[in-house]
């Protein structure tokens, strides 16, 4: 691990045939199991449940966007870092559910 390219050891548990599963299509992705859930996460549509801790965090991250904004005179002086955390919270708010919404549909495909 160096400094540029840092390495997060992070260990998720999964029940046996769900392992199964996230094991064929890693295989079949031809990806690295890392890169795989990477993708994964970072490709996916979200489904955010709202409660207080979500909420918290929304709330943070737009805070932050707004000073960042408040202190810019010029947009080439956005912040891209700031732009992706914007696409971020727009996407999370997008798929904002209630969760008997999710229950319901998850329900329907079984």
């Amino acid at each position: 691990c160096n400094k540029e390219n840092p390495v997060f050891m992070r260990v998720l548990a999964f029940r046996k045939r769900l392992k199964q599963l996230i094991d064929e299509r890693i295989a079949l992705s031809g990806l690295a199991r890392a890169e795989f859930f990477i993708n994964s996460c970072m490709r996916q549509k979200i489904v955010t449940f709202g409660n207080v801790r979500t909420f918290g965090e929304i709330k943070r991250k737009l805070a932050g966007i707004d000073r960042h904004l408040q202190q810019i005179e010029k947009s080439e002086e956005l912040d891209i870092e700031v732009l992706e955390s914007l696409r971020m919270v727009l996407e999370m708010l997008a798929g904002l559910e209630r969760e008997d919404d999710v229950d319901g549909q998850i329900n329907k495909k079984l």
